[in-house]
């Protein structure tokens, strides 16, 4: 293998890649990234056997090859060259090292066979062939994805214990004879759901589970991406398709709770804030909040809403809020994080809050997406 590169091409590709690679692994071949230089392109592909991400760029190819080097070690080196580098790479067949080469710099990197690297699982079977029921072949506008994913995985639980509550539940419903792609995440306390127009082909997808991490790392392949992503989900893997990104995830194995359960429909108090306003006063007012509980209560009157914290090391903190409430007085206290977190996935000026009771869900819309609903639990609060 020989090529050339420039350095920002190289570094965009493995500030993608690098990120899949754990820093510790028992498996030394899943610490490399497999370079393969063919047809004008350097293809750079990782996995940690739940994850597979296959990324190419333009590259001068003198002679087509492949190698695998330690995926961090090569992402440390790229990133101290100069801006505007030519990176020359060649393997060395007598050391069995990879060398590379940018101005006056020199690297010589310990390489493991290419046979040795986990090939890279694809989707199988796929939609419309045999034995492929539940599978399903779309297209997303990348922006729509962006949307699915920003709007639900703050929600994404962290608690092990409950694994089928560590992703984004995507499914496709009915309603009216209109089809919607959902997304919906939950950790207990807070729930998060989105829905757009499903794709033509979505229909055919079961609904599937997409990991935390795999969330994470998608989210970030598509952050400046523009064209449609090509979706194939089977029941045990998804694969996203995209410009010169192939980009491969197990799902989790379980089943999501039915999560209509807890969104409440008899919420009879209605209240209007603005919600940048609000946000901006829960983080103030937190700042004298336990740091365990991060808790801050609610008071709500005649179109006026004061949030407030009684710390007895710290002090306390009061302020209030013109909104549109015209119900019986109540208190409640929520998690300021939660509520802050919900807030800055609002589109619109508006947020609209729908009520019960100190101790039932809350219900949180956006006065600019109808298709979005978050749920909140309240806590006590002294």
């Amino acid at each position: 293998m020989k090529l050339t590169i420039e350095k920002a091409d190289l570094l965009r590709a493995l500030n993608h890649v690098q990120s899949i690679v754990e820093r510790r692994t028992t498996i030394p071949i899943l610490s490399n990234v497999l370079l393969q230089a063919e047809d004008g392109r350097l293809a750079l592909t990782v996995t940690d056997l739940d994850i597979w991400l296959r990324e190419s760029a333009k590259a001068n190819i003198a002679e087509p090859g492949g190698a695998t080097v330690p995926a961090h070690t090569l992402h440390d080196i790229v990133r101290k060259l100069p801006d505007g580098a030519q990176v020359e790479i060649s393997g060395d067949k007598n050391s069995g090292r990879l060398k590379l080469t940018a101005g006056r710099s020199q690297f010589h990197l310990a390489s493991l066979p290419v046979v040795d690297f986990p090939a890279m699982e694809d989707i199988a079977p796929e939609a419309g062939k045999a034995g492929g029921e539940g599978a399903a072949q779309f297209v997303i506008a990348a922006g729509d994805l962006r949307r699915l994913i920003d709007k639900t995985r703050f929600a994404i639980s962290t608690e092990e214990t409950r694994y089928y509550l560590n992703g984004i539940y995507l499914h496709v419903l009915k309603a009216h004879g209109v089809s919607w792609l959902r997304a919906v995440a939950t950790d207990g306390h807070r729930l998060a759901r989105v829905e757009l127009a499903a794709p033509a082909g979505a229909d055919d997808m079961q609904g599937i589970i997409l990991p935390r991490k795999a969330v994470l790392e998608i989210r970030k392949l598509i952050d400046d991406v523009s064209s449609d992503v090509s979706v194939n989900a089977s029941a045990n893997k998804i694969r996203f398709a995209f410009e010169h990104v192939r980009f491969s995830s197990k799902l989790i194995d379980g089943s999501f709770p039915d999560y209509s359960r807890v969104i409440p429909a008899a919420n009879d108090k209605r209240m209007e804030v603005a919600a940048q306003e609000m946000a901006r006063a829960v983080d103030r007012v937190a700042t004298l909040s336990l740091e365990k509980t991060r808790a801050v209560k609610v008071n709500l009157e005649k179109d006026q809403m004061t949030v407030s914290v009684r710390n007895p090391d710290q002090g306390s903190a009061d302020e209030a809020l013109s909104v549109h409430y015209g119900a019986t007085p109540m208190e409640i206290g929520f998690n300021a994080r939660y509520l802050l977190d919900i807030a800055g996935q609002i589109d619109g000026d508006t947020a609209i809050f729908e009520l019960l009771d100190a101790h039932s869900p809350v219900l949180i819309r956006d006065s600019g997406d109808d298709a979005a609903q978050y749920v909140l639990m309240p806590m006590r609060v002294a």
